[in-house]
């Protein structure tokens, strides 16, 4: 007679092994002895004291000291240019302090008049950590300080997205390994503040999940008020509420992140109106940044002699083909025949954003590492394009330090080669974007849906039908669940 569990139990999920599930790794783990042997039971067994979460920290933890020894050049000689371009260690912590104000008065920027050209949180943000320093005025030994608080600050928010990827990932925890210890954070993450929202934005994601609704978002206009990339989340929401006719969910989600962001932003605009509005004012007038596809045009325009784009066309171009770009993933998540998950939606936006902005600084890519560890866990295509993102790390490093040396091109990176780099970074998440759009209309090749689930990551759609679906065949005939054994 078969014995049985008592009923109501909660029954503990066997998790899903990497050094099995995933070929890169598994064939790596020849080296130290093989892949883990078939009888285990990870998930089922206790692991002691070396617990998934524990170990992510761990690995954590060395990543963040690794982070930190390649700063070590500027923290011993300082944040000089050129110097600090040349060896790898910049840092927008010790610029801020030094020359904007923040050495003299943490919140200057809540007086009137004043500008700081950056969301209202990380305004907060780095005016807590100018506050935590002791002493007065601008000295190296502040300067110093105010890096290491802030890289501090960052170890532990990067600690808490990991936490965060790994409990959304449910089966799949070592998922996270790949924020733990992606090179992307670990040589871009203290070049600003973009950890606090991606933090911010995963724990959003986990609420999300497990149908908590109101403080998800939340979480989200947090993490929207530290960077506006993150309400993307929402739009992603939207999506599957229209496919699952779930329009309530949206609609909470969306009204708790509004009343955050308005929360944190509306004292600042009224203390200070003209300083909370120079963020969307530079954000429209300033030219073209560093990496991204419109600056590399016009570096090879001037060069070849070309017309090149002044800031208002490239502000109608970037827009017009985002919004393309969202019309596409639109479609992916409105036509293909199952569900998306959340992540895979989240991720191609992001993505679709990163590529049509203005800007594509080396701190951008900390944006992608946990939406690609939920959308796509596969190590082949993660480590590649971590490299590919290490290489334009050095490369952007190396060319502002001939920009601002002015050093002869012999001993230097040449244009053309950092636009080379530019166009490998940006044709590798393209890719990635392609591998998810792939995933979602074969989800035979999605690593996450392999195992027979539906959106863990999802919440209230995990395991919903379809209410809304367009037949690519018949664009105009939508799909619905009482019509739907007739388009099966």
């Amino acid at each position: 007679m078969q014995e049985t569990k008592p009923p109501g139990r909660p029954q503990r999920a066997r998790l899903v092994v990497p050094s099995r599930s995933d070929l890169l790794l598994k064939n790596f783990t020849e080296l130290i002895g093989g892949p883990m042997g078939a009888r285990s039971a990870p998930g089922l067994v206790s692991p002691g004291v070396f617990t998934v979460e524990r170990v992510l920290i761990i690995l954590t933890v060395l990543a963040a000291l690794v982070s930190l020894a390649i700063k070590n050049y500027c923290r011993t000689n300082g944040w000089q240019t050129p110097g600090q371009f040349y060896s790898t260690c910049y840092s927008d912590f010790p610029e801020f302090f030094r020359n904007r104000g923040l050495g003299e008065d943490p919140f200057a920027f809540l007086n009137q008049g004043s500008v700081f050209d950056y969301p209202v949180l990380v305004g907060l943000i780095g005016g807590a950590a100018a506050w935590l320093i002791p002493g007065e005025g601008v000295t190296d030994a502040r300067i110093l300080g105010y890096f290491d608080v802030n890289a501090t600050l960052i170890a532990a928010v990067w600690i808490v997205a990991v936490v965060a990827t790994a409990r959304i990932s449910q089966r799949r925890p070592w998922d996270a390994a790949m924020v733990a210890v992606a090179p992307g954070i670990v040589l871009a993450g203290t070049i600003n503040w973009d950890l606090w929202a991606v933090a911010l934005l995963a724990v959003g994601m986990l609420c999300f999940a497990r149908d908590r609704l109101v403080l998800a978002g939340i979480l989200i206009g947090l993490a929207t008020a530290t960077k506006p990339y993150a309400a993307l989340i929402l739009a992603a929401v939207f999506l599957l509420s229209v496919r699952t006719g779930r329009i309530r969910v949206f609609l909470v989600a969306a009204g708790a992140s509004a009343a955050a962001w308005l929360a944190v932003n509306i004292p600042v605009a009224l203390a200070n109106p003209a300083g909370w509005g120079s963020f969307l004012g530079s954000t429209q007038s300033g030219e073209a940044g560093y990496g991204s596809v419109w600056f590399a045009y016009n570096l090879v325009a001037r060069r070849l002699r070309w017309q090149t784009l002044d800031p208002a066309v490239i502000n109608v171009l970037a827009l017009a083909c985002f919004l393309l770009a969202c019309a596409a993933v639109a479609y992916v998540a409105l036509t293909a025949p199952r569900r998306p998950r959340l992540a895979q939606l989240a991720f191609l936006l992001v993505a679709a954003f990163i590529l049509t902005n203005k800007v594509y600084s080396p701190q951008v890519v900390l944006w992608l590492i946990p939406l690609l560890a939920l959308a796509r866990p596969r190590w082949r295509d993660f480590l590649v394009w971590q490299g590919i993102e290490g290489l334009y790390w050095a490369a952007i490093w190396m060319y502002l330090g001939q920009v601002t040396s002015q050093g002869p091109t012999q001993h230097n990176i040449d244009m053309p080669y950092y636009v080379l780099a530019v166009a490998a970074h940006m044709l590798v998440t393209a890719y990635l974007m392609i591998r998810v759009v792939w995933d979602i209309y074969d989800p035979n090749y999605d690593p996450v849906r392999r195992h027979h689930v539906d959106d863990p990551h999802g919440g209230p759609f995990n395991g919903l039908p379809d209410w809304l679906r367009f037949s690519p065949r018949k664009p105009l005939l939508a799909v619905l669940p009482w019509r739907a054994k007739h388009h099966a």
